[in-house]
């Protein structure tokens, strides 16, 4: 079984993600999405939070892709998080050319501690791009519409979480 790991805090998960995981679950047969536990970033939402909103968006991806997606909180070294799934594979996604530079140097630190996890880059489609999970949250949180970024569900505990909307 090729098991792959797709990282990220996912606060909140995007469509980006979303573009992401779904090309990813086609290229290995069991996809972790580990959810990094990075107290310095200070995330929005807890870990139960992300996760639970994770295994809401991936449960149709799953489905449709016969391909098995989990949520794994982590916080260790993203090697040692592939050594305990069992991951082959570590995917990361690409926005821009701006991104190439930090993720190659991680390849390269990766790839010294154990050279037998290939690192898979997969650009993110053209119109999910420019989408950041932190530029997603300031734009909620001054007021602007994240339709176009993030499902219904997302969008909407976005909301609740800044006392935009109820929680009913």
């Amino acid at each position: 079984m090729r098991v792959g790991l797709y990282p990220g805090t996912f606060d909140p998960i995007t469509l980006g993600h979303v573009d992401i995981i779904r090309r990813a679950a086609m290229l290995v047969d069991r996809l972790v999405l580990g959810v990094a536990i990075n107290r310095d970033k200070g995330p929005l939402f807890s870990l139960e939070e992300r996760v639970e909103m994770i295994e809401r968006e991936c449960a149709t991806l799953s489905h449709d892709t016969g391909t098995q997606i989990v949520a794994h909180p982590f916080e260790n070294l993203l090697i040692d998080c592939a050594h305990d799934v069992g991951a082959q594979v570590i995917v990361r996604g690409l926005r821009a050319v701006a991104d190439f530079e930090y993720e190659f140097q991680m390849v390269g630190m990766n790839r010294a501690m154990d050279s037998s996890i290939e690192t898979v880059f997969l650009m993110a489609e053209a119109k999910h791009q420019a989408i950041a999970s932190k530029l997603v949250k300031e734009i909620a949180r001054l007021d602007g519409d994240v339709s176009k970024f993030v499902t219904p569900h997302v969008n909407n505990r976005l909301l609740t979480k800044l006392c935009k909307i109820s929680d009913s």
